[in-house]
């Protein structure tokens, strides 16, 4: 089963958490070959078109005081399938689940969020907190 939105029991799941500190977002995805959706007629490809979201997705992410902590592109896996299963594994980190669902929820982020949807076949996006000491 491929995921690129997250089911609305998913984002109410998250809304409802009892924990509203910061919070690390694990995004795992992997592109289609071919961008689809609104990036489909320009004949790019799905990381060109993850590209433009990411470009477009930067005064957002700053706007809700989130940052990207890291973005790794998967080279080989050394537990588990050996066929690749992503193209870009991302953590991007909020202040809070609620400036994270602020953000996506802005009607001018969905606009740019077609991007995100042109570009990913598939993808894994994991709420994470910190562990303390």
């Amino acid at each position: 089963m491929n995921a690129v939105e997250p089911t609305p029991h998913q984002l109410v799941a998250l809304q409802g958490a009892a924990d509203d500190g910061p919070v690390v977002m694990l995004n795992l995805l992997r592109f289609h070959e071919r961008a689809v959706g609104i990036d489909a007629s320009d004949g790019i490809t799905g990381a060109e078109a993850y590209g433009r979201y990411g470009a477009g997705v930067t005064a957002f992410l700053a706007r809700a005081g989130g940052e990207v902590l890291l973005a790794l592109r998967p080279e080989a896996s050394v537990i588990g399938p050996e066929a690749s299963e992503w193209d870009l594994v991302l953590a991007v980190r909020y202040p809070s689940r609620a400036a994270f669902m602020a953000m996506i929820t802005d009607p001018e982020y969905l606009a740019v969020h077609q991007h995100r949807t042109a570009g990913v076949v598939d993808s894994r996006l994991i709420a994470c907190a910190a562990l303390t000491a």
